[in-house]
């Protein structure tokens, strides 16, 4: 149990139902739909159509989505795969013919947004309510507004260049000039419009017609390639979920493109270490030098897995994490070596993330994102979408197995996760933060499951991530664990931003409750009954 003297968050345990998300008003949300008799999917959807209103910058409609979904009685959880693709003439010929590179504010780097699309399939096969009525929460905030919570309007001030640049986008998210201070009051009355739309039409009413002719408007007259046509072809995907065995627990993850295939592939490698006997100094460095190698392999060999030969199978080998295993030095940083020697090698933290588990242990695993804060920073003039920069992940070089190409996904970093033992679930999981997403699932799993943590203190605990070249730690790890990581050759530094949140709800079959925990470096909350 925590010392009550110092300040802190203690878990949630709730009796019937819990939610855990990254907003209170998304929370809030959840829960009045499970109270007034509404299952987990109905919570969920709920619950982040209110946070793509009410956190503007981390997610919205003009997004993508992955869900795991765990039926009571499952024993294995249903996947979705709600991402976007590219455009019908998106191909490497033409960037290179073009000279044009995709940066972060481009049109390029949009794909067709996959979230409303996830949504209404997630509602249409396990929901009891209609879309409409899921998103009568989200219409209200909208059209009547909501006060900026403290860690979004924080966001929401360092993320002021990426709306500057499109004028729409400021006139909404910079009204006077600015961005709207913490505790004010905010509208999106177009927004709403459009949600209003959707609830009456369902997502035809956002990939056909009107708001689908003033996004590809937009865009094209920014030079993109996108056109009506696909925005009509959009549909997300039911998907055969991947997993790994972990101290006597199933992990499952979406497959690729998603970067959960990375998460597995370090555990693997930690599977063969007593994580949790290691000094606080062995364990970082341990989990710099896993994190290296799975990333070095995660940047070389994802990507679509309808049109990209992504090796799932070797990469969760015996022999794979073996070869990782044994090029570890625990005296001294290393290199990563690429597993088989034959490919290309190639920063942000803003998404939502939240799950729920109902009163009849219906479990939901869902992620939502715009990729980077306030995505493209491209908003659609009429409809008030605005859309993401997920494409920045693609590359434009042939032969990738990432790279951009006719109606394909790019690699995702956003990835929900979820826990099961024996053919039972036992935790929706996920931790937020681009690409540290993945290592974040490592560090979330590893301190339950190997340091006897409880949800919140696993949640709580400093997190390190190596990737780029470099090893960014939070201010939580000890001043002389931090010297100790530079001593043996890491280029460690203090991480400018939190490192992600996360949420998770544990499910205690032996007390016949739930255990929730919200991650302290967002505003959200976990709640129950």
């Amino acid at each position: 149990m925590r010392d009550f003297s110092r300040p802190g968050r203690s878990p949630l345990h709730a009796a019937n139902a819990a939610v855990a998300t990254s907003h209170p008003l998304s929370t809030l949300t959840a829960i009045d739909v499970l109270r007034s008799g509404g299952n987990a999917v109905d919570a969920g959807i709920a619950a982040v159509a209110v946070q793509c209103v009410v956190d503007p910058l981390m997610t919205g409609i003009g997004g993508d989505c992955f869900a795991l979904y765990a039926p009571a009685g499952a024993s294995v959880p249903v996947a979705l795969d709600g991402s976007g693709r590219a455009a019908a003439a998106a191909t490497p010929d033409w960037y290179a013919e073009h000279g044009v590179t995709i940066d972060a504010e481009s049109p390029h780097a949009v794909t067709v947004p996959g979230a409303i699309a996830a949504w209404a399939r997630l509602v249409a096969d396990h929901g009891t309510r209609s879309l409409g009525e899921l998103l009568q929460p989200a219409i209200g905030f909208a059209e009547n507004g909501f006060v900026v919570q403290p860690r979004v309007g924080w966001d929401w001030l360092r993320c002021v260049p990426r709306v500057s640049h499109d004028p729409d986008a400021a006139e909404v998210f910079l009204p006077g000039g600015r961005a709207p201070a913490i505790g004010s009051l905010f509208k999106q009355p177009r927004l709403a419009a459009t949600l209003r739309r959707i609830a009456e039409g369902g997502p035809q009413a956002f990939y056909e017609g009107a708001i689908a002719a003033d996004i590809v408007g937009k865009l094209q007259r920014l030079g993109g390639l996108q056109t009506e046509e696909d925005f009509a072809a959009a549909k997300p995907d039911i998907v055969t979920p991947i997993s790994t065995r972990y101290r006597g627990y199933d992990v499952y993850e979406c497959p690729p493109a998603g970067q959960g295939l990375a998460a597995l592939m370090m555990l693997n490698v930690l599977s063969g270490y007593d994580v949790g006997a290691l000094s606080e100094l062995d364990r970082l460095h341990l989990f710099a030098e896993v994190c290296k190698q799975g990333y070095h392999h995660r940047d070389a060999l994802f990507g679509d897995f309808d049109l990209a030969n992504v090796p799932v199978e070797h990469l969760l080998s015996d022999a794979w994490h073996a070869r990782a295993r044994g090029d570890i030095d625990m005296a001294r940083a290393r290199e990563p070596v690429l597993y088989p020697e034959a490919a290309q090698t190639v920063a942000h933290r803003d998404t939502v993330y939240l799950c729920v588990v109902d009163r009849d242990g219906n479990a939901l695993s869902l992620i939502n994102s715009l990729f980077q804060g306030f995505g493209s920073g491209i908003l659609a003039p009429e409809s008030g979408v605005l859309l993401h920069n997920r494409g920045l992940s693609f590359r434009t070089e042939a032969g990738h197995p990432n790279s951009i190409g006719p109606r394909k996904r790019p690699m995702h970093t956003i990835i929900p996760g979820l826990l099961m033992k024996d053919g039972r679930t036992v935790a929706p999981f996920g931790v937020m933060g681009g690409h540290y997403q993945a290592m974040g699932h490592v560090e979330l799993l590893t301190g339950l499951l190997d340091r006897g943590l409880d949800v919140q203190e696993a949640l709580d605990a400093p997190r390190s991530f190596a990737y780029g070249g470099g090893l960014e730690v939070e201010d939580g790890v000890p001043e002389a664990v931090f010297t100790g990581l530079r001593e043996r050759g890491h280029p460690a530094i203090r991480a400018p931003l939190p490192l992600g949140g996360g949420q998770i709800i544990w499910i205690d079959r032996a007390a016949g409750t739930l255990v929730a925990g919200s991650d302290p470096r967002k505003d959200g909350i976990a709640m129950g009954w």
